[in-house]
């Protein structure tokens, strides 16, 4: 029986793109596999006036130009108008400081934006002296205002790459312009590329990583021209640098990566094609988006580490070996090995591993014994003597009538700890610690005469980072496990946080699962003082750049996921992901008094909720155009749906990578950590606005595009003030608040 349905096959033709006639490299499609073409101009009628004509002819080069002045314009404009630390420049001028001031410090994000924010401050001839406190005042020396335009430049240069990239991916120049404009007259991007944040560099570096691969995706039929290289490598240059940036970074990796799976599959599939040049597709691939991403990734630790050769506040987050080698620590003084009556401190050699720590209270509960924590400040309650052993022949181990006897610590030696300033003995038994309740309580107890074996601790070499000997303990280089004799469990610190009455420092437990490859069970002597030993001899605690790049980056990493929401504090300026699409939220970036410049983090709202529209309106339609397909019915062209999915999906990956996975992450979270998913959204607009009116008659394409930049440009109008500095009262802006959700007059409800 003849089907009912009416299906229209619509065979693939090679119509023209919306767009093609605008391609910044005048290039066009032959999707018969052969090579692209140049684009003739025959078709095109240029006016008889030579300046209309040139502007025609050159109508991407003037438009590029134009959105460039106005992006310095908005960028630029009062940009010194608060002359006070205003939100994270608290934070992010500090680095840039020691940088200059050449201080190691810990950051959770990778090094290259705070660089460049060093940088800027170099070119400012500032001397790192200031200490951009919240809500500081900028002192006379201290030209802030070139440091602000230098981070404001990056932002700025987003607008142009937005109007290339869109007409790359074959959009019109209405749509193309639509797009620049959206992100030219977006509120809180201007608003956080005005001031020393990493913010407008990691949009940058995004926006030059779609840029290239559009480019690149664009030359796929020159495959390994010279174009085509240049391309493919600047693509794996934005992707080091956008990663280097901050490891949101990661998510314009994993859109790349998406993308060249597919395309290396789709190869696959072309039998055509010899084996040896798929195999160079994958090889080119694996240099251009592989190989140097990671070697700028990995360069920039090493401008990190070559700049910052001083002992600064991050010295703690570091190994002890490490830190031997900084300019001003005095590690390096340290005799070279442990011996008994040797004072020391001990540090945890997991990640983030504090330094074993005790003082006068106790604890709560439990055996009421004194606390021992890890704490990861220098104190004099770190500091520990190693004395004999309970039940052993003390002759054996101390004889204080020789004054050159000495009896180094060895593999399998039996220890007791002695606290320095309380006296008493590192010591465990069978009491449930207090929060890891399924392993043993460590707690100081009696003195040098009061104690038992539970005092007692057998050393187990672990390892030795320098020295191939591991008979011996050595300070900073050996790796040791402290197993209690009697209870035969390990000495551990996992980073567990204890509640208040422990000063919120590690909990130290006797871990009971012998777990001999847990990092947290090991421990080195960090400082080491002995009279009776001379100091380490020249070089002997050496380190090596592989080791300390691994270490440092596993302790951002920990860090990073450390940074949770606190249940028993009210963050007022953090928000959830759920809240931003539609700009439910604002954030207050200063103080909100009267006489204050105040700045609102607040997005241009047509924008945003275009923005979430159009990527909503997307995947609805292409569902919509999957089951027509899946009943044989085309609404589109080989050629047109083809396009339609690649920008299509191009756009919502980017979305998705940049904003779904803040759902799944435990840490605190902030309205700026959207602005990456919001740039990829912002295309879907003209894109879809293209896609629906492509049949429509030229007025009501007009018409549309009309309304479309009136309201943009209106709404950006009206809430300009939040971006260039609200002055006087807040009450005087009552009419910018569109929703109660947003805290412009009032605070935020929890």
């Amino acid at each position: 029986m003849e089907s009912t349905v009416k299906r229209r096959h619509i065979p693939g033709t090679s119509e023209k793109q919306p767009g093609d006639d605008i391609n910044l490299y005048n290039l066009q499609d032959d999707y018969k596999g052969k090579s692209y073409r140049p684009q003739t101009e025959a078709h095109v009628a240029y006016s008889s006036n030579k300046n209309i004509a040139f502007l025609q002819q050159n109508q991407h080069t003037v438009i590029t130009i134009i959105l460039t002045l106005l992006a310095f314009w908005t960028r630029f404009r009062k940009i010194t108008l608060s002359n006070q630390v205003v939100w994270d420049e608290a934070h992010f001028g500090k680095f840039g400081s020691h940088y200059i001031n050449h201080d190691f410090y810990f950051d959770v994000h990778p090094p290259l934006g705070k660089i460049l924010v060093g940088f800027s401050g170099w070119l400012a001839n500032y001397n790192g002296s200031f200490g951009f406190d919240s809500g500081a005042v900028y002192p006379e020396h201290v030209n802030f205002g070139v440091m602000r335009v230098f981070n404001a430049f990056f932002g700025a240069m987003v607008v142009p790459l937005s109007y290339l990239t869109a007409v790359q991916l074959k959009m019109s120049v209405k749509a193309s312009l639509l797009a620049a404009t959206m992100v030219l007259l977006d509120n809180a991007t201007l608003t956080i590329s005005r001031f020393i944040l990493l913010d407008s560099m990691l949009l940058f570096f995004t926006a030059t990583s779609l840029f290239t691969l559009t480019v690149f995706h664009n030359l796929q039929n020159e495959s390994f021209s010279p174009k085509w290289w240049t391309w493919l490598c600047l693509t794996g240059v934005s992707l080091g640098c956008v990663l280097s940036v901050k490891w949101v970074g990661l998510f314009a990796v994993a859109l790349v990566g998406v993308y060249t799976v597919e395309d290396l599959w789709n190869k696959w599939g072309d039998l055509k094609m010899p084996m040896k040049t798929y195999l160079n597709h994958w090889i080119a691939r694996s240099i251009g988006l592989i190989l140097i991403p990671a070697c700028i990734y990995v360069f920039s630790f090493v401008m990190h580490f070559h700049l910052l050769y001083k002992s600064g506040p991050g010295d703690a987050q570091m190994s002890s070996l490490f830190q031997a080698n900084l300019e001003g620590n005095d590690f390096g003084d340290n005799p070279l090995e442990i011996a008994y009556g040797s004072q020391l401190t001990i540090k945890n050699s997991g990640y983030g591993g504090g330094l074993l720590h005790s003082h006068v209270q106790t604890y709560p509960e439990g055996s009421k014994q004194q606390q021992v924590t890890c704490y990861h400040h220098k104190d004099e309650n770190n500091k520990w003597v190693i004395r004999p052993p309970r039940n052993r022949n003390e002759n054996e181990y101390e004889r204080p009538e020789e004054e050159d006897f000495i009896r180094f610590v060895q593999d399998g030696d039996y220890i007791r700890l002695s606290h320095v300033p309380t006296r008493r003995n590192l010591h465990s038994h069978p009491v449930n610690a207090p929060i890891s309740t399924s392993e043993y309580e460590v707690s100081c107890y009696g003195n040098e005469t009061i104690g038992d074996i539970q005092d007692n601790w057998i050393v187990e070499i672990v390892d030795d980072a320098v020295y191939r000997n591991k008979d011996r303990v050595r300070s900073l280089t050996t790796r040791i496990r402290l197993r209690h004799e009697k209870l035969g469990c390990l000495l551990t610190a996992d980073g567990t946080t204890l509640p208040q009455w422990g000063f919120k420092q590690s909990e130290v437990f006797c871990a009971k699962d012998n777990d001999l490859d847990d990092p947290y069970s090991m421990w080195n002597v960090e400082q080491h003082w002995n009279p009776k030993l001379p100091p380490a001899p020249p070089n002997a605690y050496k380190t090596s750049f592989i080791r300390d790049f691994i270490a440092l980056n596993v302790a951002m990493w920990t860090s990073n996921n450390a940074l949770t929401p606190d249940p028993d504090k009210y963050d007022i300026l953090s928000s959830e992901p759920s809240e931003w699409p539609f700009a439910t939220v604002g954030l207050r970036m200063c103080g909100w008094g009267d006489k204050d410049i105040k700045y609102y983090l607040l997005g241009n709202p047509i924008v945003w909720w275009l923005s979430i529209s159009a990527i909503i309106v997307f995947t609805v339609l292409t569902g919509f155009y999957f089951v027509r397909m899946q009943r044989k019915i085309f609404d589109l062209s080989k050629d047109k749906w083809e396009q339609y999915s690649y920008v299509g999906k191009t756009l919502f990956l980017g979305w998705f990578f940049h904003y779904i996975p803040f759902y799944i992450m435990g840490r605190v979270t902030y309205l700026h950590h959207y602005f990456p998913a919001l740039y990829f959204s912002i295309f879907m607009v003209p894109f879809l606005l293209e896609h629906f009116t492509r049949n429509s008659p030229k007025a009501v394409v007009y018409a549309a595009y009309a309304i479309t930049y009136v309201a943009v440009i209106a709404t950006f109008i009206h809430f300009a003030p939040v971006s260039f500095g609200l002055t006087g009262p807040i009450t005087n802006y009552e009419s910018l608040v569109w929703r109660d959700t947003w805290n412009l007059i009032e605070e935020k409800r929890n």
